[in-house]
């Protein structure tokens, strides 16, 4: 016996060795079946794409704009003129209750889009639901009216 392969016998040795290893691997990570890679592949590549260009962009800007700090730049700037006071002081209780009531309201409209786009489809149950939905948004919305919160003094 010969201990010099044949290129032949080289050419089999590994190809049965790289089956084997991509049988184990494929094993493994479940390629074959794998909804994660017959699915979601696609939203990764386009994931990481993103992050790439974020970062990508990031620091071409940080490092093609001109970085030239002035006083000027560098003050307090509200509104366009210089603030009068500390930038600590609390704001009146109005600001938030408009925030939380745009909150409130906007939820309602990303529960209404979906809704009525399969209403045709919904039940009674799924109707009424919503219906009651809007009447308690409705009832809190005409309180909130009555009591001046969405009046600007």
């Amino acid at each position: 016996m010969s201990t010099i392969i044949s290129n032949l016998e080289a050419k089999t040795l590994c190809s049965s060795l790289n089956y084997e290893i991509l049988t184990n691997l494929s094993i493994f990570f479940n390629i074959n079946k794998s909804l994660l890679h017959a699915e979601y592949v696609a939203i990764l590549v386009f994931l990481l794409i993103a992050i790439l260009l974020a970062f990508v962009i990031v620091i071409l800007s940080y490092l093609l704009a001109v970085q030239n700090p002035e006083t000027e730049k560098l003050s307090p700037y509200e509104c366009g003129f210089e603030p009068y006071e500390d930038a600590r002081n609390t704001f009146e209780i109005k600001f938030y209750v408009v925030a939380i009531l745009f909150i409130i309201f906007d939820i309602e409209t990303m529960f209404l889009l979906p809704w009525s786009v399969s209403l045709s489809q919904l039940s009674n149950l799924g109707f009424w639901s919503m219906i009651d939905f809007i009447i308690e948004l409705g009832i809190g919305f005409i309180y909130v009216w009555y009591v001046g919160a969405l009046e600007w003094d």
